[in-house]
């Protein structure tokens, strides 16, 4: 009989029930979730039956971790991203969500740099907890993403990105992401970046604030090798501030645009047109 058994298929020769197949695999599982439901009762197991075997705090290791990310996303989308370095300038809004959403598909390394600290007007949009105001914000997001996934790399930098210190920090990637907040700092990585780095793809936002449309946020392939997520025309003011829902749309907009970057799939298409990297 064929299962799928936390995420990973295999053949079963007996006839058995879940308390069974419990006993014989996983004898010290707290949690049986058979088919999406938690199983309170014994039953047969049926062909392709899928069971997930749990122990309360009890997390997995890394290969084993590795295989759940296999099994979910496939095997060539899984080692293609594994593979891969992405470089975010910012930790705020935009770049903790961006990081966090990097780090649950599991790209292999994660370089991300930013100058603050978590402030009590941070929590209304940027993926920190109320006990970690007043830390450096990337050594906030280390932690919060050490949680996450604490098998692949993250290297967070603790200083104010400039023209000088760019280049160095970021050499290397697959993909860069702007995460900035203010449109100066903006302005300068874009340049910058398409200047001395004209063949690394660059991931950059523009207009997010409020809570308007979401339907007219988009990715957009601009200047050369440039990704534009955003609606491109709402700026914060006294009465339109940054919110948790638009800023995060716009950073799953850019996370899914590095993801498809790395995959060989164009951002900019609307069609359903998924990579093959078999």
């Amino acid at each position: 009989m064929h299962l799928i058994i936390n995420e990973i298929s295999q053949d079963i020769s007996a006839q058995l029930t879940i308390f069974q197949l419990r006993d014989r695999l996983h004898p010290t599982a707290e949690v049986i979730i058979h088919n999406g439901v938690p199983a309170h009762n014994d039953c047969a197991l049926q062909e392709n039956d899928r069971v997930v075997f749990i122990k309360r705090g009890h997390a997995p290791s890394a290969s084993e971790f590795d295989s759940l990310l296999a099994a979910r996303h496939t095997e060539s989308v899984h080692n293609t991203l594994k593979q891969a370095t992405v470089g975010i300038a910012g930790a705020g809004g935009l770049g903790s969500a961006i990081a966090s959403a990097l780090t649950r598909v599991g790209i292999g390394k994660i370089i991300i740099a930013d100058f603050d600290v978590v402030e009590p007007s941070n929590l209304n949009r940027q993926q920190y907890f109320i006990d970690q105001i007043g830390l450096p914000k990337v050594e906030a997001l280390h932690e919060n993403l050490r949680r996450i996934n604490p098998f692949i790399t993250i290297c967070p930098k603790n200083l104010y990105l400039t023209r000088s210190n760019i280049p160095e920090i970021f050499a290397g990637v697959d993909v860069m992401v702007e995460a900035f907040d203010s449109a100066e700092n903006k302005a300068m990585l874009a340049q910058l970046w398409l200047q001395q780095f004209p063949h690394t793809p660059l991931v950059a936002a523009s207009g997010m604030a409020g809570y308007a449309s979401n339907n007219i946020i988009r990715t957009q392939h601009r200047l050369k090798n440039m990704y534009l997520c955003g609606d491109g025309i709402s700026e914060v003011q006294d009465i339109y501030s940054l919110m948790a829902p638009r800023v995060g749309i716009v950073a799953h907009h850019q996370a899914n645009c590095v993801i498809q970057l790395l995959l060989g799939v164009d951002p900019d298409s609307e069609e359903i047109n998924y990579a093959d990297n078999s």
